[in-house]
């Protein structure tokens, strides 16, 4: 799922009754922002596509496609897209957009993926694998589902800026759980997030038998300059989020 907080969303009061990733809350809002937020609609997703460039007749698996903004952008350029993801609500909106015909399951990451042996030739991770404690079992089921020479595409919350600004700050190489609250829609939002360190994640994405062949801090599209004066100069001078392009070797370890 398409999960960035919007820069100008601000922290919401402590509750716990807040539910924690609770998206199926507030998923028409949500999704609302993530269509033309800067974070999103100007940065992470077309960092998303410019890594996964020609796209033409491939099978493609965007795991936690939320609302499936990035599915239909990767649709228009000529993909076969299955999206999955743990919200119904996001689903729905996704098939909403997509049409009934797409191929959407509510599913979780953390679950063996509903897809064969060798389904796709690429899947798409957008702002999604933070969320999991353990990234070695959906590792592995996004491997399984690849062809040989499939890749996966992810993008994650820079570690850097895991450590560097969520209080209470941990050692580096610990991973270890934080929780954001914020006021989305007039409504609180709870997320909670796993951080490491990025050896922990290339460890866990070799471990998992992919080859790492590109880590990209990319810049926010320059259309967002004069969309969003005052955001634009700190999403493209500071520290976002992290990207990885991993490989499926043609013969299998």
């Amino acid at each position: 799922m398409d999960r960035a907080t919007e820069a100008h969303e601000t922290p919401a009061p402590s509750s716990d009754a807040v539910r924690v990733n609770d998206y199926d809350s507030f998923a028409e809002d949500y999704a609302a922002s993530n269509e033309s937020g800067i974070q999103n609609a100007y940065y992470e997703r077309p960092a998303m596509l410019a890594l996964a460039g020609q796209v033409l007749g491939r099978r493609i698996l965007d795991a936690g496609c939320g609302a499936g903004p990035l599915a239909a952008a990767l649709r228009e350029r000529g993909a076969q897209v299955s999206g999955i993801d743990a919200s119904a609500s996001m689903v729905a909106l996704a098939r909403r957009r997509l049409g009934d015909g797409a191929d959407l399951r509510v599913g979780d990451l953390a679950d063996p993926l509903p897809f064969a042996d060798g389904a796709f030739d690429d899947v798409v991770a957008s702002l999604v694998l933070h969320y999991l404690r353990d990234w070695g079992p959906t590792l592995a089921e996004m491997r399984r589902v690849l062809c040989p020479g499939g890749r996966l595409i992810a993008s994650v919350n820079h570690p850097i800026v895991d450590y560097a600004l969520q209080d209470p700050r941990p050692d580096y190489f610990a991973t270890t759980s934080y929780r954001d609250e914020f006021s989305f829609g007039g409504r609180p939002m709870a997320m909670k997030f796993w951080r490491r360190p990025l050896h922990a994640m290339t460890d866990a994405f070799t471990g998992a038998g992919f080859q790492l062949r590109q880590i990209s801090e990319p810049q926010p599209d320059p259309a967002a300059r004069e969309l969003f004066p005052e955001d634009f100069q700190g999403l493209s001078t500071k520290i976002g989020f992290l990207f990885f392009v991993l490989e499926v070797p043609h013969t299998r370890q």
